[in-house]
């Protein structure tokens, strides 16, 4: 069968599948971040600025990371809808609430930094991939960037770097410059995955 023949009827998913995908989704994430914040590094987006806020001031991730999609749940509802807005906040609150817990759930040992780099943005990846494929955003970096290229005709693409960029350049006031060039690594790995794997005609179930 030609997976890319444009007659072919797209597949939903099934409740229950949606579940799942945002239940195991939110926790590679979750995972991915725990490996982050015990190595010291940061990522990009909404998780990055997050951890960074994390880094500098000793909040929780769970809490920050809460504080900062406040504002991009109406942004979301307006942009794409208020059932993608929805399980955005759903996503978010599960990705929160298992960093809250996760602590009491693995004893975290010393890692090697470069170990916990390629590791977490694995897990990360995939569990963004995961959400994607679900119509499910994690955070407001990308609805943002959405909007400013609707608003402006900024290039969503160009956006989403800069900010990213501004998140790690911002990081060396609290990391050293070793830890920026994992998270660097780890933003390399992080996309990569979903290049590879989320591409237009490779997977053509959707909710």
């Amino acid at each position: 069968m030609n997976m890319h023949d444009p007659n072919m009827e797209l597949q939903r998913h099934a409740a229950y599948e949606d579940a799942l995908a945002i239940l195991m989704g939110t926790l590679f994430i979750a995972v991915g971040v725990m490996l982050y914040a015990q190595a010291k590094l940061v990522t990009g987006g909404t998780a990055g600025l997050a951890l960074l806020l994390h880094h500098a001031s000793g909040a929780g991730f769970w809490l920050a990371f809460s504080a900062v999609n406040m504002p991009f749940y109406a942004l979301a509802a307006w942009r794409m809808g208020w059932k993608v807005a929805l399980r955005t906040f759903l996503a978010v609150t599960v990705v929160s609430l298992f960093a809250k817990f996760l602590p009491n759930w693995i004893v975290m040992i010393p890692l090697d930094p470069v170990f916990a780099t390629i590791l977490g943005g694995g897990l990360m990846g995939n569990g963004l991939l995961m959400l994607f494929r679900h119509r499910t955003a994690l955070g407001g970096v990308n609805i943002l960037a959405m909007f400013l290229q609707e608003k402006f005709g900024w290039r969503a693409g160009y956006v989403q770097l800069g900010i990213d960029c501004a998140i790690l350049l911002a990081s060396l006031a609290v990391l050293p410059p070793q830890n920026l060039a994992l998270s660097l690594l780890g933003a390399v790995v992080v996309n990569l995955i979903l290049a590879i794997n989320h591409r237009p005609g490779r997977y053509l179930g959707m909710s």
